[in-house]
């Protein structure tokens, strides 16, 4: 009966001071950070150690911090230091040259890697035949392809399509990817072409183009030349809507892109509505969200979510990185079962004022 009123007293204590017993805390996570510290990436990678920093302020996990070389006996040297360091998980790999030695280590010693950047696809088919626990936040070498697709016949199914290319391997590439995409579903180009990159005008193109009856164009090209065949259709009075890719974004000179051209990129993350608390707080510091320092906070963000989710037992860790959806500064991010991310991050944007912003009359 004692004891009883004891426990009484001390409920009714706890009541009448608010007293609220402690949670559980969740022990930090040790998470790596590779990326380079020198070299022509070093600003890179000063981008990726700032953003996993100000992340681990967040989160509370302590990080190991190892220069990335970008090449193969440095990955290996980089995958024994987290060994070493005792990590649960790493991210960042700027760098395929680095994964491609790491990845055996890790995935002996049970450490997922999570890279921000590498879009290799046959990397990623290495890592699913060998079970290397390598995840990708950085899109797909096909996402930009599929996304110009979607577009494509989201909006202009029934409008006269050319496809125009630069003649590099990107340019040429890309729009190959697009068209093998549409063929299957009936849409096939009135008219196409390899423009000649670099040059201070294309009225000739914008010409042939008039000729065919094209009034909408896909390019393969870098930023100023899609400029230019846009700059040079307005002067011929032609009505043109003119698409690019990824390459779109870029410094935007010399020729200046004029309002209404679409590009498909992904969207400035500092922009996004997620990321306005972590980019201001970034700022406050002198530090710019740009580039890979909000990709680098979001891939800490996911790694302290699934190593608290998983405790101390590496199995259960990989299987939060493929099940689970984290959230993060940059959005959602979910990995499919190739380890990739599972929404498309590329975006359909229109160029008005100076920054690319969704279409006015597209959701996306």
């Amino acid at each position: 009966m004692r004891s009883l009123r004891l426990d009484l007293a001390v409920l009714l204590t706890a009541a009448t001071f608010g007293y609220v017993a402690p949670a559980t805390a969740v022990p930090a996570a040790t998470i790596g950070v590779v990326a380079p510290k020198t070299g022509p990436y070093a600003l890179l990678g000063t981008q990726a150690f700032e953003g996993a920093r100000a992340a681990a302020e967040s989160t509370g996990d302590r990080l190991v911090e190892i220069e990335e070389t970008c090449n193969e006996p440095g990955g290996a040297a980089a995958a024994k230091a987290l060994v070493d360091a005792k990590v649960s998980i790493a991210i960042g790999f700027l760098c395929v040259e680095t994964l491609t030695s790491a990845m055996p280590i890790l995935a002996g010693s049970k450490i997922p890697a999570i890279t921000i950047s590498v879009r290799s696809r046959i990397l990623m088919e290495d890592a699913l035949r060998n079970g290397w626990p390598l995840f990708r936040m950085a899109p797909s070498e096909s996402a930009e392809a599929d996304k110009i697709a979607e577009a494509i016949v989201s909006r202009w199914k029934a409008e006269p399509i050319a496809f125009i290319d630069d003649g590099t391997i990107y340019g040429r590439e890309l729009v190959s990817a697009v068209r093998q995409k549409l063929e299957p579903l009936g849409i096939t180009p009135v008219f196409t072409d390899t423009l000649r990159p670099g040059q201070e005008q294309q009225i000739a193109l914008v010409r042939r183009l008039q000729k065919a009856g094209a009034t909408h164009v896909l390019v393969g090209a870098d930023r100023n030349d899609v400029a230019i065949l846009a700059r040079d259709a307005a002067s011929e009075n032609m009505p043109l809507t003119v698409l690019g890719g990824d390459a779109m974004k870029a410094a935007n000179r010399p020729v200046a892109l004029r309002d209404g051209v679409l590009a498909v990129t992904q969207p400035p993350y500092q922009t996004l509505p997620v990321a306005g608390q972590a980019a201001a707080s970034l700022k406050s510091r002198g530090i710019e969200p740009e580039g890979g320092v909000l990709p680098a906070y979001a891939a800490t963000e996911l790694a302290s979510q699934a190593a608290s989710s998983a405790g101390t037992d590496p199995a259960k860790l990989l299987s939060a990185l493929k099940a689970q959806r984290f959230e993060t500064v940059v959005g959602q991010i979910q990995f499919d079962t190739g380890h990739e991310l599972a929404d498309n991050p590329y975006r359909l944007l229109e160029w008005r004022g100076n920054e690319f912003l969704a279409p006015a009359s597209v959701t996306e």
